[in-house]
């Protein structure tokens, strides 16, 4: 199975509000950044990257959590980050049952990501 199909699978498995959230999390991400790559790692976590790790979407029984990997180093006018402001690196949203998400904000927050990691330059492998 693909990465893409494994994040399917998630999202159908889920069947309640968290899959809905993550679909329309990763519909975000899809529209912001169509270069996007999908990937599942640490034994079931869907990630998205382009140019290096963007962000994860991880799910738990009360909130679907997506941490941005440098997101520190992210502009947040619109104060979307609410879990993880304590690290150095990365800063999370935790969108609970009910949550709206705010399309135009989170879609800033990508393409900074992107901007972000685009701006390092090739990444080396050791």
């Amino acid at each position: 199975m693909t990465a893409s199909e494994r994040i399917d699978a998630r999202i159908a498995e889920l069947d309640d509000w968290r899959g809905e959230t993550l679909a329309s999390v990763r519909a975000v991400l899809r529209r912001a950044d169509p270069d996007l790559v999908e990937e599942w790692k640490w034994r079931g976590v869907p990630v998205w990257s382009h140019a290096g790790m963007i962000c994860t979407g991880e799910t738990y029984k009360n909130a679907v959590k997506m941490t941005f990997a440098k997101g520190a180093s992210l502009p947040d006018p619109s104060g979307l980050f609410n879990s993880s402001l304590d690290g150095n690196t990365r800063r999370a949203i935790d969108f609970h049952e009910g949550d709206e998400i705010d399309e135009e904000a989170l879609t800033a927050l990508i393409h900074a990501a992107v901007e972000l990691n685009l701006s390092k330059g090739p990444r080396k492998r050791a």
